[in-house]
């Protein structure tokens, strides 16, 4: 369910208690800290999807040299096997983002800037790059649902 931020109307302010008291929110505040946490889940997501497809491609090119796996080796194969230990990268920037959403204390935009720097860093693939970029890249050229995931969560972060 998404929120129509613009249709909320805020009649009486509102009010945060911080370290030494009480800090009124306005409704731009409120607003502005809703669409942080929007834009956040929003990343979160496609990182997700992103992750979901480069995994599915990692099985297969597995599977093709070593045989089917269940869903509980595979778990075991991400956590532990080399061959998917570059998309812990992924991993770590959605842990990051949740810790992000459920800190007590506010985002702040520089965190939420940092954030989506990383993501951007994370997701430039190159063919001569660190281990990350060059699988990322290899993956781009063989499988169409990875170009899909990168193009849409691109676009998410060319937004901001």
């Amino acid at each position: 369910m998404k929120i129509l931020i613009d249709e909320i109307k805020i009649k009486k302010p509102l009010k945060i208690i911080v370290m030494g008291g009480w800090f009124p929110l306005t409704s731009n505040t409120l607003l502005q800290r809703i669409r942080q946490h929007q834009h956040l889940r929003d990343l979160r997501n496609k990182l997700l999807h992103l992750h979901a497809c480069l995994l599915d491609t990692e099985r297969i090119t597995y599977e093709q040299i070593r045989g089917r796996v269940s869903s509980a080796e595979l778990l075991q194969l991400v956590i532990e096997h080399e061959q998917f230990a570059w998309l812990h990268r992924i991993s770590e920037l959605v842990v990051k983002i949740d810790e992000m959403l459920e800190a007590d204390e506010p985002v702040s935009l520089d965190n939420v800037q940092n954030l989506i720097a990383d993501a951007r860093t994370l997701i430039t693939p190159s063919e001569v790059g660190n281990g990350f970029a060059r699988k990322y890249y290899a993956a781009l050229q063989r499988e169409p649902d990875v170009v899909l995931a990168h193009a849409d969560l691109s676009d998410l972060l060319a937004s901001k």
